[in-house]
């Protein structure tokens, strides 16, 4: 019955169409509960009810055919149920799915998101901002924060528009991340376990921070352990391919012994690293170890799995929308950290015995 219109159901318009009422008298609500269902969040929204009411009212909407009619709810709520997104870049894999839970939740609420990528660059994402807000979204997921002053979320805090941050975080504002400051040590305590005690950083760029708190957490862990990171190995780097392999490539020409194990804060990074490694005849795994972060579909298979600090992406997105929707209806907007965890393949774990 999905999608399809019945002339025998409850209060249809004059086209002969499912309206609110149809779906309320259904469910067996009061209208203004199948509204909620159908447009917000559980916490912004349906307080009388549980989840299973709410995911009945969907439902019953979703069988026979009804949506909403987003221009005339926009006039009485002031609300256009659109929302913007901006990230870096969607060619990365990490942002596409973070995106991907953004969306996915956004549609499940009734919203639609617009996305635009800013490529880190500052005069770029002044212009893609005034583009949403010419639009009139009702807020805003950044995934580009920068980790000090911030232009963007200085003009939105101006113009008094919601905004929340995913995957970096800025200052205090509100913020779902993973934490990225426990995930540096993950891997570093998972090298300092196979043995590894000369290791360097591709440490990812010096405003985000994704890379700062992640280079953080492993050079603690390193120190605490009696085996501080050199200064000459830890190597700025951008979130990309190319920017890994330069960096590998820098490191490996440091003077002095080389390392035994490299981390680099992002998996794009880390791939650009096994590039330069094969390309000078040591092989990852067995010569110098390899662990990168995200733990991205692509990196268990590669030709040489890659070992990575797995980070809830899609989870991320999720939260990010329900947390941005939940500040709109005026409730308090708590940051939240989520948990990353260990994905130890043949990049690390074929070097060294444990000790």
């Amino acid at each position: 019955m999905s999608g399809a219109v019945r002339d025998d159901l409850p209060h249809l318009d004059k086209a002969g169409r499912p309206t609110l009422a149809t779906v309320a008298t259904l469910a067996g609500v009061h209208p203004s509960t199948a509204s909620r269902a159908l447009s917000s969040s559980l916490k912004g929204g349906v307080r009388v009810g549980s989840a299973d009411t709410v995911g009945r009212i969907r439902r019953i909407a979703e069988e026979v055919g009804f949506s909403r009619n987003l221009h005339a709810a926009g006039l009485r709520t002031q609300r256009t149920s659109l929302a913007g997104v901006l990230v870096p870049r969607l060619t990365d894999l990490v942002l596409a799915t973070i995106y991907e839970g953004i969306d996915e939740e956004a549609r499940h609420r009734g919203y639609q998101t617009f996305v635009a990528n800013t490529n880190d660059d500052e005069a770029e994402r002044a212009s893609k901002l005034a583009m949403l807000l010419a639009r009139q979204v009702d807020g805003i997921v950044l995934g580009d924060a920068r980790i000090d002053d911030d232009e963007i979320i200085e003009q939105l805090q101006a113009r008094h528009v919601p905004f929340v941050l995913v995957s970096r975080r800025s200052q205090r504002h509100p913020s779902v991340t993973c934490d990225d400051y426990a995930g540096g040590r993950l891997a570093a305590q998972h090298l300092l376990e196979l043995g590894h005690r000369r290791v360097a950083v591709i440490a990812g760029e010096e405003y985000a921070s994704t890379g700062l708190d992640r280079t953080r957490g492993f050079a603690d862990a390193c120190r605490e352990a009696g085996h501080p990171l050199a200064p000459e190995l830890v190597v700025p780097s951008p979130f990309d391919v190319a920017g890994g392999r330069h960096a590998c490539q820098q490191i490996l020409n440091t003077p002095g012994p080389p390392p035994t194990g490299i981390f680099a804060v992002n998996d794009f990074a880390a791939i650009g690293a096994l590039g330069t490694l094969r390309s000078t005849g040591a092989t990852a795994g067995r010569d110098i170890a390899v662990i990168g972060y995200n733990d991205i579909s692509l990196a268990s298979e590669l030709p040489l799995p890659l070992s990575s600090v797995r980070s809830p992406l899609h989870e991320m997105g999720a939260e990010a929308m329900r947390l941005l929707l939940a500040g709109m209806d005026g409730e308090e907007m708590t940051s939240r950290t989520l948990r990353p965890s260990l994905a130890a393949r043949e990049s690390t774990l074929g070097v060294s015995t444990p000790v």
